[in-house]
């Protein structure tokens, strides 16, 4: 049987809708990716509070990596005149495209970057199952008894 070509096997492409017009993004270089699965890594770990790679993050400051990561599509938006913050938006579901997958780069991308729209909300999780209203078996009714006041218990223990 043999491997096929692997090129007619993965069409790894976007097509982001902006003012429109759809604008493909090609597949990054294996250099571009490799450089933006750094910088993603480099962000989480900053944004737990640890210490990012500074030489990951000044390899990213010397190059312009929303158009690497945009491709030929960056000079194309430029030139129908997009807005900033559509720019901004495309590279960077690009980059979370490059550094998970097409479902994560759909979630970024119709949440509008939002990380609150990224999260489930309840309703959503009730939906799905999330939530569930059953007891933990060790939780017996659910109620208590409050104890007694302390003056409360001296009076029953008095004799007349």
């Amino acid at each position: 049987m043999g491997f096929e070509a692997l090129g007619e096997l993965l069409d790894e492409a976007l097509t982001l809708p902006l003012g429109g017009k759809p604008y493909r993004v090609p597949a990054p270089s294996a250099e571009v990716g490799l450089l933006t699965q750094a910088l993603v890594h480099a962000a989480a770990v900053a944004a737990d509070g640890g210490r990012a790679d500074e030489q990951v993050l000044a390899d990213a400051a010397e190059r312009n990596h929303y158009q690497d990561v945009l491709g030929p599509a960056y000079d194309e938006m430029l030139a129908d005149g997009v807005s900033w913050p559509e720019l901004k938006h495309a590279a960077l579901t690009c980059m979370v495209w490059i550094a998970q997958d097409r479902t994560a780069a759909e979630r970024f991308w119709n949440s509008g970057g939002d990380p609150n729209r990224l999260a489930p909300n309840r309703a959503a999780r009730r939906r799905s199952g999330g939530a569930s209203s059953t007891k933990n078996p060790a939780s017996g009714s659910g109620t208590s008894t409050p104890p007694a006041p302390a003056h409360a218990k001296a009076k029953g223990k008095r004799r007349k």
